[in-house]
C-alpha cells in the first residue's frame, strides 16, 4: 500500500517536459551557471580566508616573539 501511494506523490512531482521526467524546481533555475565553477570558486575563496587567516597568526607570533 506505501509502494502505490508513493509511485501516486512520485507521477504527481514529476512533469514530463520533452520526454524527460523533471522536477517541478527543475523547470526554472535561478542560476544557470555551471556547478563546476561555482565549487571552485567556493575553494578557492575558502581556502585564501583560511590562508590569510594563518598568515596573520603567522606574524603576529613573529611579532610577539
Amino acid at each position: 500500500m506505501k509502494t502505490i501511494a508513493f509511485l501516486m506523490t512520485l507521477n504527481y512531482t514529476l512533469f514530463s517536459v520533452g520526454g524527460i521526467a523533471v522536477n517541478e524546481f527543475e523547470k526554472d533555475v535561478q542560476s544557470k551557471n555551471n556547478d563546476v565553477v561555482e565549487a571552485g570558486r567556493g575553494f578557492i575563496y575558502s581556502f585564501l580566508f583560511f590562508m590569510v587567516i594563518f598568515f596573520v597568526g603567522t606574524i603576529f607570533k613573529v611579532i610577539g616573539s
